[in-house]
């Protein structure tokens, strides 16, 4: 009776030990490859290091620093603006593109996966494609405006401060817009054809069935999109970096770019580090207003 008692017991532990078995795999690599490089920016932001002998505690010092430091700032201002035009844009095509493929025409499954392509490329590959198509000398797009006589002179979409960011926003929202249209598409093919036909019988245009149907039924789905796509695009740096590297002057100087360089290009590992989580609580803010201004009611 003990025995089968104590074998009662046994079972019953491996039963309630077996869930944390299968998280554990997952929990480890979280704390190793996210929890563990933050805690140690953290840690490096308060000190005057070059990582290897010279560790001088400073304290707040490059936290109040950064918030006094006009390239830091200016770059905030760049991202912030760089965050709003390009998540409006992948919002923007993604609910025209997913509206056209939930239409009923010819070749959707075609067109879905030519329009989903951009998405599917990396960012390198993307980055390097347009350098060239905006090439100022041999460059396609100078070519093809000087071969119809639209411009007389090659431009440099990407070596003047006017034309650079606008470039560099036009090609991040061609790039990140397939994964919004996608989202969007899946969300609008569960509404049901019923409340579409009972709203045109009311009288409801296209526009007030856009407003109080479809939006309200993709709320939940708006909201995760939004929220993630808005990190992604704040933090965006390979498509910039290999674009323009942050020039010409400071016209691309995204905040990425701006700690990049303040840690491999001048060193500064405690002053990028606390630009680095400054960073991390804004995009953390980002995703707390998000959840409580687009909550489900």
């Amino acid at each position: 009776m003990k025995g089968k008692l104590q074998g009662m017991s046994r079972n019953k532990l491996k039963s309630a030990l077996v869930p944390y078995g299968f998280i554990t795999p997952a929990t480890l690599t979280i704390v190793l490859l996210v929890l563990y490089p933050i805690m140690y920016g953290i840690y490096i932001s308060f000190f005057d290091t070059n990582l290897v002998n010279k560790w001088n505690f400073v304290g707040f010092k490059y936290y109040i620093q950064a918030l006094t430091d006009s390239s830091f700032l200016h770059s905030l201002w760049k991202t912030l603006v760089f965050t709003v035009t390009v998540v409006g844009g992948h919002f923007v095509l993604g609910f025209i593109f997913a509206s056209f493929l939930n239409m009923d025409i010819k070749m959707r499954t075609l067109l879905r996966g030519i329009l989903i392509l951009p998405w599917l490329f990396p960012d390198v590959v993307i980055a390097y494609l347009y350098k060239w198509i905006l090439n100022t000398q041999g460059g396609i797009l100078n070519e093809l405006l000087m071969h119809f006589n639209i411009v007389s002179e090659p431009v440099g979409w990407l070596t003047t401060s006017a034309t650079a960011f606008p470039c560099v926003i036009l090609v991040s929202i061609w790039k990140g817009y397939p994964l919004v249209m996608v989202q969007i598409l899946a969300g609008i093919q569960t509404i049901s054809t019923d409340m579409y036909e009972a709203a045109k019988i009311d009288g409801a245009n296209a526009w007030q069935r856009f407003c109080y149907i479809t939006v309200p039924a993709l709320k939940p789905i708006l909201t995760t999109i939004l929220i993630l796509d808005t990190v992604w695009v704040f933090k965006q740096f390979t498509m910039i970096w290999l674009m323009t590297s942050g020039g010409p002057g400071s016209s691309t100087m995204v905040s990425a770019i701006e700690i990049y360089k303040n840690a491999f290009s001048y060193f500064k590992y405690g002053f990028a580090s606390a630009q680095s989580v400054y960073i991390l609580v804004i995009c953390y803010l980002i995703g707390v207003v998000f959840r409580r201004l687009l909550r489900d009611d």
